[in-house]
């Protein structure tokens, strides 16, 4: 066929087009033609590296479509004889030729370019002259070929020969102008050329150079006609900023490491979502998905499913947009379709260990099915499930993941060619782009990682130094930075160099390198610095208060937190060799990230820093606080599971006790219990009460401790214990004599259902006065026989939440704790299984040994008070001096707040320690709010008037109240 073709001219062809006797006939052939043509250039007879055949064969297609078109123009367009479909047909066989691979002389070497050049020249060129013409020539038919032609025009026009794009752009604006002056608007034809574009740059079309052309031949277009000067304008940003998102995605598309391609993917879903492309957006959502899941990161898939899920309602309507994967097959409804979304996510957030986000997911599923649907056999299943999840949150080992701050220095990373972009900065974004400069030699005008800083989270058990390894794989040149200090300007702005930093948080680990490179370029950090970062604690309302097992306040101290800090220590002042804490300061970075980790990808950028200095006082304080945290720890830990190691509690209270190991607290009393300090600052007051309380504090808890130590020590150990006994007896003798005594209050926990674990009370620098009472002090002839009196009326306990704090009605009287019979025992065994009390033993004898206190045979008991971690920042809102120091000392009325946030009995150490009743816990809190009020500066008007509250008097003798016992 190309022989003959060959043979024909211009006369040839004209002849045996008028050989037909119709135009129907005539309409037919060409019909054929097109289409056959079509196929043999679709479907190449000769081997691609057949050049000379190729080009043979090209070049009478070229001559017989040429003539073709003429025919076309001649017979086929007036408004009598206008053919659409014959004309389509055309237009897709002209571009069907002009992007065959054949064609392409980029892809071959320069001299085979060359000689293809001399002898058959750039067809390319002239069948895009060919194409232009022809559409120019439809007048007002052109309305009829859009949007269906802007793919096929869009394909041509991303073809890399420049002469070729400067010819053929314009025809997008030609149909801008005309669909706008017949609608008002150009909307189908934006949609479309959006959609298109998005294929066409993921299967390999377009570069930089077409985005500057587009983006230059369009404006200069659009300024020429007023009415398409603004809209014009914003459609020309739109795409180069599409273009610009689609080049990035596509360099790293096919990455090893696929953690540049989820950054690249967010970039565009976030695109998409600004303006209004659903199926686009949820296109990019299931690629996300999947990138997530190849990677096991199955939190953050299930967080991306959910955003699809959350875009739906639970109606019969059909989907608006179509669904990748399996899902979108069966499913057409959108109750359908979000329930099967809902149950995959389920699945991912139980492959991620993210149990209480499924049991969020199953309660709405429950919902549904019991009130909606009535399925209750999906009711039984789903239930049973969320049950499942119940069970996991506190019997599964879930280790906390980490988190890992990275720093970005230096003034500018130079990339050759096309860059990595990441997360836009125009939108809700995630991370910024690179700068980069273009293989044009234009610069870019994104703003670059300069001084930036990114959290990411870590996967379970990741080491700081895998981290690293990572995170230096791709740039086996960078060196670590040896100081955690912020480096000079001589680094920050460097130029053409990036410095990162690298912080670790104890909460998992990363995937893949950490941050973004180049896929064309280059970007090689030159230092990287790595240090220890912490997840502040968001203050959770709900849980404030309340007996918490710890399996469940773990999971909100290291997950939705947005908010992480990095502690630097410091000297300042004179320098003690035999004191360290006198002159350590500490500077403490908070981190805000853009959205709460962990979310939809495994790192977000920070979008603003906060730092403070820590005083040495301020440090003492919250080390204490946290050592008494950590103690009450570790005995939940035991309480709850009678089968742990005891190792781990051994080193932690002999560290404490044993003042040969770490010192103690003696290095805190040298430096700031002295007169000369005291003197020197008097506004530190406060504090220092506050530091010798957890002081005191720290007794009981040890106490406890030890009491647990000594039942499960071996015998091999027990030289061990006695010592450790000792020390400890030493150190109770010093520390009661000293700063009083402190006895934890019981309670039970009458909840069922519920393991033995600490509570999670107010924070610590909320002063506790449960039931603080000073030595001396005489009780009221006409107090109450009851544990806890009060002047201050006191709500019922059953619903004191909506009762008034300054109600009159009389607190209801505890009832005394009773033995069961034999016949209870087997039907509250359970109940007293899940017995929670604010722990302390009942001692006969203050100075009886540790191991030999008894245990209470009628409950078990439950350490139910918490040392709340602290930042400090509430710490400047302290009272003045004076309050602080009047509150520390005895009141007429015998109150002494503790400012801890402990709950107890403070006490002399000359006189043995009242056993406390049991009371429930709603007397306890609410008493705890009215002594709260009661503290000086503190004051509150009561029910008759009185501008404070009066303290509780003290309780009844020792013998009377064991007899209420």
């Amino acid at each position: 066929m190309a022989t003959i073709l060959s043979q024909m001219d211009k006369d040839h062809y004209s002849t045996y087009i008028q050989a037909f006797p119709s135009r129907p006939e005539l309409m037919d052939f060409l019909m054929e033609t097109f289409i056959l043509f079509k196929d043999l250039i679709g479907k190449t007879v000769y081997p691609g590296d057949w050049v000379v055949m190729n080009m043979v064969q090209n070049r009478e297609f070229l001559r017989a479509i040429n003539q073709f078109a003429t025919t076309l123009t001649e017979m086929f367009l007036s408004d009598s004889d206008f053919e659409l479909q014959l004309w389509n047909n055309y237009f897709h066989l002209a571009v069907a030729f002009l992007t065959q691979d054949s064609l392409q002389l980029e892809n071959f070497s320069p001299a085979k370019r060359n000689a293809i050049l001399a002898k058959y020249g750039d067809m390319r060129a002239t069948i895009g002259a060919s194409i232009r013409d022809m559409w120019y020539s439809l007048g007002q038919r052109k309305i009829e070929f859009i949007p269906g032609m802007v793919g096929p025009i869009l394909e041509m026009t991303l073809v890399p020969e420049l002469e070729l794009r400067k010819s053929t752009i314009p025809i997008f604006f030609d149909m801008m102008l005309c669909e706008h002056r017949l609608t008002g608007s150009f909307s189908r034809f934006e949609d479309e050329i959006l959609r298109r574009l998005d294929s066409e740059v993921e299967g390999g079309r377009g570069d930089e150079q077409y985005m500057q052309l587009f983006k230059s031949i369009l404006l200069s277009c659009c300024q020429s006609h007023p009415e398409l000067a603004k809209p014009g304008e914003d459609f020309v940003r739109l795409v180069s900023e599409l273009l610009e998102r689609l080049l990035d995605y596509r360099a790293v598309m096919n990455d090893e490491n696929k953690t540049y391609s989820m950054s690249c993917t967010v970039n565009l879903l976030n695109f998409y979502k600004e303006i209004d492309r659903q199926a686009m957006y949820i296109r990019y959502l299931y690629k996300l998905k999947d990138l997530h899941i190849s990677y096991e990161n199955y939190t953050e898939g299930a967080y991306t499913l959910l955003l699809h899920a959350r875009l739906l309602t639970w109606s019969e309507e059909s989907n608006a947009a179509p669904v990748p994967g399996p899902h979108g097959l069966h499913l057409h409804t959108q109750r359908q379709l979000k329930e099967a979304l809902y149950n995959q996510i389920i699945e991912y957030f139980d492959q991620g260990k993210m149990w209480e986000e499924a049991i969020h997911i199953c309660k709405e599923l429950a919902e549904q099915y019991e009130n909606h649907v009535f399925d209750y056999e999906m009711l039984s299943d789903i239930l049973q499930r969320e049950a499942k999840f119940y069970e996991k949150i506190l019997k599964v080992l879930r280790p906390s993941p980490d988190y890992f701050a990275v720093y970005f220095y230096g003034c500018r990373c130079l990339l050759l060619g096309r860059g990595l972009s990441l997360i836009s900065t125009s939108t809700p974004v995630l991370w910024d782009t690179l700068a980069l400069l273009c293989g044009t030699g234009m610069s870019c005008h994104l703003p670059t990682l300069q001084n930036k800083v990114f959290i990411y989270r870590g996967k379970e058990y990741e080491r700081r130094e895998d981290f690293e390894m990572q995170l230096l794989s791709p740039f086996p040149n960078a060196e670590k930075l040896k100081s955690t200090s912020p480096p000079g300007q001589d680094i920050t702005h460097s130029p053409g160099q990036c410095i990162l930093r690298v912080h670790r948080d104890r909460a998992g680990s990363g995937s893949g390198a950490p941050f973004p490179v180049c896929a064309r370029g280059s970007f090689t950090p030159t230092d990287i610095q790595c240090f220890t970062v912490q997840p502040a604690e968001e203050a959770k309302v709900r849980l404030k208060g309340r007996s918490i097992p710890e399996q469940i306040t773990n999971f909100y101290k290291a997950n939705h937190v947005q908010r992480f800090s990095y502690s630097r220590p410091f000297k300042r002042g004179p320098n003690d060799p035999d004191n360290e804490f006198a002159n350590m300061w500490i500077e403490r970075t908070t981190f805000r990230t853009a959205y709460p980790l962990p979310g939809i990808l495994r790192w977000f950028v920070v979008t603003s820093t906060e730092t403070i200095i820590i005083s040495p006082l301020e440090n003492a304080i919250e080390t204490m606080m946290k050592t008494n945290e950590k103690i009450m720890s570790e005995i939940n830990r035991h309480q709850n599971d009678s089968s742990l190691p005891i190792n781990p509690l051994s080193m932690l209270l002999n560290g404490i006790v044993d003042p040969a190991v770490m010192g103690g607290f003696t290095k805190y009393e040298k430096a700031f219990f002295q007169e000369l300090y005291m003197q020197e600052h008097p506004e530190d007051a406060g504090k220092i009460e506050k530091l010798k309380d957890l002081i005191a504090w720290q007794i009981p808890l040890l106490a406890e401790g030890i009491r647990i130590h000594g039942q499960k020590v071996t015998e091999d150990l027990r030289p061990f214990h006695e010592r450790m006994e000792q020390c400890f007896e030493q150190l109770r003798a010093k520390v009661e004599s000293q700063y009083g005594v402190r006895e934890m209050m019981f309670f039970e926990d009458r909840r069922s259902g519920r393991p033995r674990s600490i509570a999670w009370v107010p924070d610590w620098d909320q002063p506790s006065h449960a039931g603080a009472r000073q030595v001396g002090s005489a009780a009221p002839s006409d107090a109450p026989a009851g544990p806890w009196p009060s002047p201050a009326p006191l709500p019922p306990a059953a619903p004191h939440l909506s009762q008034s704090p300054h109600s009159t009605e009389a607190p209801p009287t505890p009832k005394a704790a009773h033995r069961p019979s034999e016949s209870e025992d087997h039907r509250n065994e359970r109940r007293e299984n899940r017995a929670s009390s604010i722990f302390s033993s009942r001692r006969q004898d203050s100075r009886q040994s540790i191991s030999e206190l008894p245990e209470p045979k009628d409950e078990k008991w439950r350490l139910s008070c918490n040392v709340s971690e602290s930042t400090l920042s509430a710490e400047r809102k302290q009272p003045p001096p004076s309050q602080s120091a009047a509150g520390a000392q005895p009141s007429a009325a015998g109150s002494s707040p503790s400012p801890t946030g402990f709950g107890g009995r403070v006490k002399s150490a000359s006189k043995l320690s009242p056993l406390p009743r049991k009371f429930s816990p709603a007397v306890y809190e609410t008493f705890l709010e009215q002594s709260d009020a009661a503290a000086p500066g503190k004051a509150s008007p009561s029910p008759d008037g009185n501008r404070s509250l009066k303290s509780p008097p003290l309780p009844p003798p020792k013998s009377k109240r064991l007899s209420q016992l």
